[in-house]
């Protein structure tokens, strides 16, 4: 499954560098460092054991990177002379509206496809620093997986592990270069891999991934 997101990170990536037009658009509220894949670990540990779409739902609607490129586009379409300005008086009223797109993103982008439920969705208005995010459950195993592109060259290996520390493992696919990091308790195992241009030390793309663990009682 792993092989299935990482595939296509350089074209993904290298579009993202200079593909999109600087529009009108609210500046992103987050750099990528503020983003912690750590924090999507209870997200995807819930949707390990829903069904495919379910599954995907939990996690798209709990992802910072999303919720927070949704909230921007709301606000990017308010102007003196439309009603979703509205949306913005209010938070509880946007955090609503940004569930609500992200639900229809949900139905609109959903694949069933080799015993697997994915969305991936492109974030195509910029300044933002992330590409594309992209959620995969599998639908026969308790595991859930979520990726996330970045954009530009800004973000670094030196960023990864002045975050994180040290990898517990790396390694170098085709022609980039991996960072693992891993955190493991009795019920799952969550992984993060970290795509990585071996010139510039630019990261690429990160995969999550979560796989549940057999019960002892079974």
């Amino acid at each position: 499954m792993l092989s299935l997101l990482l595939c296509g990170s350089a074209a993904s990536s290298r579009a993202a560098d200079g593909g999109h037009p600087l529009g009108p658009a609210t500046p992103a509220a987050f750099s990528a460092n503020d983003f912690d894949w750590r924090e999507m670990v209870p997200y995807l540990f819930d949707s390990a054991a829903l069904p495919g779409e379910q599954g995907i739902q939990a996690v798209l609607e709990n992802s910072k990177v999303l919720r927070v490129y949704v909230a921007n586009e709301v606000r990017t379409e308010c102007s003196p002379h439309k009603d979703p300005c509205a949306l913005t008086v209010d938070n509880s009223t946007l955090d609503k509206e940004v569930s609500k797109r992200i639900d229809e993103i949900v139905q609109e982008g959903m694949v069933h496809r080799h015993k697997l439920a994915f969305v991936v969705y492109q974030l195509t208005r910029q300044p933002f620093p992330f590409s594309e995010i992209a959620a995969v459950k599998s639908e026969k195993k308790p595991e859930t997986y979520i990726t996330v592109s970045f954009v530009g060259r800004g973000y670094t290996a030196a960023d990864v592990q002045a975050k994180y520390g040290a990898p517990y493992d790396t390694d170098v696919v085709q022609w980039y270069s991996v960072f693992k990091y891993r955190l493991d308790s009795p019920h799952y195992t969550s992984k993060a891999v970290f795509e990585i241009d071996p010139v510039d030390g630019a990261v690429i793309k990160l995969a999550v991934s979560l796989k549940l663990k057999k019960s002892k009682n079974h």
